[in-house]
């Protein structure tokens, strides 16, 4: 008999992390290779943990809501036989195959963990945790920081005076220019009658990739203003006989993205990615899409979207939606994104400046279509107006081939026709 360790997968490229939402197995459970173990929150999408191995569930090392890095051990599983694999032998694991002890838990720290504590200069034997058998959790270690900042702020507000004394009337001084930025921080607390709502692995993921991509993306943006007359008129004549036909929407959303493929196969600069030392030019048009359900937000990708049809396109939209909606998108559909597409347009916005999702160099803001009064051939006319804002990526990206880019997506649009666009 063997003990083998089961730790936490890549989910995807660029994922470092992921949350255990649920364990779908406990101590003592048998389970076959492949089967479902725990669901596990990453990269804006919930995926499935299977297991490595046929055997005997021993311990469930990662409590549920805690965050992993990747490669880091989740569990550990009773293996019959020898295998080719490289394994963890009872030798090297407790005496005896016993469980662990609440000290031998309580020093198994995660690499979060590790980085917190390494970051703020904590000692972890001094950290109460909470975890399984006493085990330090991430929960713990922000809960530590918190309180010492709460310490060290009442220790400078209470004496003051004693202080300068000691250390003369620059100390003051010293103490707010050398603090670190953790200590200087005045913590946000809630009021009576506010509503505290807890940090899930989602929310956590979306808000750690757009601090990644503020902090490291220096963004630029421009807007360019589109006459899509023609194509509302168009998409008027086609929707019902296509809603009967193929039993999903023909959406404005489709022509647009088709649009953007379009442009991105003359303007391959957009469909790039910084590298540090390099620029990455994608060959594949995968366009990236925001899917909102209720109070959650998706970014499945459609890939090869130049070599797709109106209505193949169209019909990506509603599968990749309906997943969405089901909480059935599987790490596969969120993959290998080259350029982001949102359509903010559906909420109503006429505006907006898009975060760009990392690590791609850009992101286009598609705004609701709006009837608006225009001045063709000296005269008034309504037509069907809309806004494109482009977030960029100034590292990659200049003005000049943005700007060129923009204006072929307007040309596109601006011509649509059932002689240049067809569905089918």
């Amino acid at each position: 008999m063997t003990l083998q360790r089961i730790n936490m997968p890549q989910l995807g490229e660029s994922v470092t992390e992921g949350t255990v939402s649920n364990w779908l197995v406990k101590v003592g459970d048998y389970v076959e290779k492949y089967d479902a173990i725990a669901e596990v929150m990453t990269d804006k999408v919930n995926a499935e943990v299977p297991s490595s191995y046929s055997g005997v569930i021993k311990d469930l090392i990662a409590d549920e809501g805690e965050t992993i890095e990747v490669g880091q051990l989740m569990c550990y599983i009773e293996v019959e036989g020898q295998l080719r694999e490289p394994v963890t032998t009872v030798s090297e694991t407790p005496a005896k195959e016993e469980k662990l002890d609440s000290q031998n838990m309580k020093t198994r720290y995660s690499p979060v963990v590790m980085r917190l504590a390494q970051e703020h200069n904590i000692e972890l034997q001094t950290v109460n945790g909470t975890g399984k058998s006493g085990r330090i959790t991430r929960k713990d270690i922000e809960k530590y920081i918190n309180n010492q900042h709460h310490t060290n702020e009442a220790e400078i507000q209470e004496n003051p005076t004693e202080d300068m004394e000691q250390h003369g009337s620059d100390a003051v001084e010293e103490i707010e220019e050398f603090t670190p930025p953790i200590i200087r921080r005045k913590p946000v607390k809630a009021k009576p009658g506010d509503r505290e709502i807890p940090v899930t692995g989602l929310r956590r993921t979306i808000a750690q990739n757009m601090v990644r991509s503020k902090t490291e993306i220096p963004h630029a943006w421009m807007m360019i203003e589109v006459d899509v007359t023609n194509l509302v008129a168009y998409r008027n004549d086609e929707k019902n006989n296509f809603r009967e036909n193929e039993g999903y929407n023909l959406s404005y959303f489709a022509f647009f993205l088709n649009a953007v493929a379009k442009a991105l196969k003359k303007f391959p600069e957009l469909n790039s990615c910084w590298a540090g030392d390099k620029i990455i030019q994608r060959n594949e048009i995968n366009l990236s899409i925001a899917v909102a359900h209720e109070h959650e937000l998706y970014v499945p990708v459609i890939k090869n979207v130049d070599e797709k049809s109106i209505k193949g396109i169209a019909k990506e939209i509603a599968q990749l939606s309906k997943k969405a909606r089901t909480g059935t998108l599987a790490k596969e559909d969120m993959e290998d994104g080259t350029f982001t597409v949102n359509n903010t347009g559906s909420f109503g916005s006429v505006e907006s400046m898009g975060v760009i999702n990392y690590p791609q160099s850009a992101i286009l803001q598609v705004e609701s279509i709006v009837k608006r009064p225009v001045i063709i051939d000296n005269m008034f006319a309504a037509r069907d107006m809309v806004n494109l804002c482009l977030s960029l990526d100034h590292r990659v990206l200049d003005g000049v081939i943005c700007g060129a880019f923009m204006s072929h997506v307007k040309a596109i649009l601006e011509n649509i026709s059932s002689d240049t666009t067809p569905i089918y």
